[in-house]
């Protein structure tokens, strides 16, 4: 079996989705180490995941005028995990991705991108858009960060219906599970070099 893939990952919240790749790990179904996690605050629970697992943290605040800038000492504590593969689980923040780790940035969406993607569309605040849009589908979307929000090539999609009397909550649960299988599967790509970007689409060899 080839070294595991290694993973840098980047919370700001609960750290559920950190969570499902610790336990996939744990269980020998994604061939992959989490080597560090970098949150923007100090205080969530994703960080406390990551200390259970013994994963190591590093925390950056966002601090108005405080130098170097934040993206930057962001970049800084993920390089010195030195990963291969830099995952957002749940990170709340645009982040400009770094020259030496463009197309090694992945981020995961609860929608169907390019639908209800955007500055302000995260958690629940997306579902909310599908149901009140009267959409039949929803999903979830692994693509390439880049500098803007939910904009970058995309790697995995995964779809879901969306049920009468659904609220967010039922909504989040279906979109969460299929989240739970895209992000490893986006790995695993990656993991076996079969991802190619061309411009913004991304080839799947083999």
């Amino acid at each position: 079996m080839p070294d595991p893939i290694r993973i840098a990952a980047l919370v700001s919240g609960g750290g559920t989705t950190l969570q499902n790749l610790i336990d996939l790990i744990a269980r020998g179904a994604l061939n992959a180490q989490i080597v560090g996690v970098v949150s923007s605050r100090a205080d969530v629970f994703g960080v406390t995941r990551a200390e259970r697992a013994g994963v190591p943290v590093s925390v950056v605040e966002k601090a108005p005028g405080r130098s170097p800038a934040f993206a930057d000492r962001v970049w800084d504590a993920v390089r010195g995990f030195a990963p291969d593969l830099v995952c957002l689980a749940g990170w709340l923040h645009l982040l400009p991705i770094a020259a030496d780790f463009r197309h090694k940035v992945l981020n995961i969406h609860p929608s169907l991108l390019p639908a209800f993607g955007g500055k302000g569309m995260y958690g629940h605040h997306v579902h909310e858009a599908v149901l009140n849009y009267g959409a039949k589908v929803s999903g979830c979307t692994v693509h390439f960060a880049d500098d803007t929000y939910d904009t970058g090539p995309i790697l995995v999609q995964k779809c879901v219906p969306v049920k009468d009397g659904d609220t967010p909550d039922t909504l989040a649960a279906r979109v969460f599970q299929a989240e739970c299988e895209a992000y490893p599967e986006a790995i695993r790509l990656i993991a076996d070099g079969r991802v190619t970007v061309q411009e913004r689409r991304v080839v799947i060899s083999g």
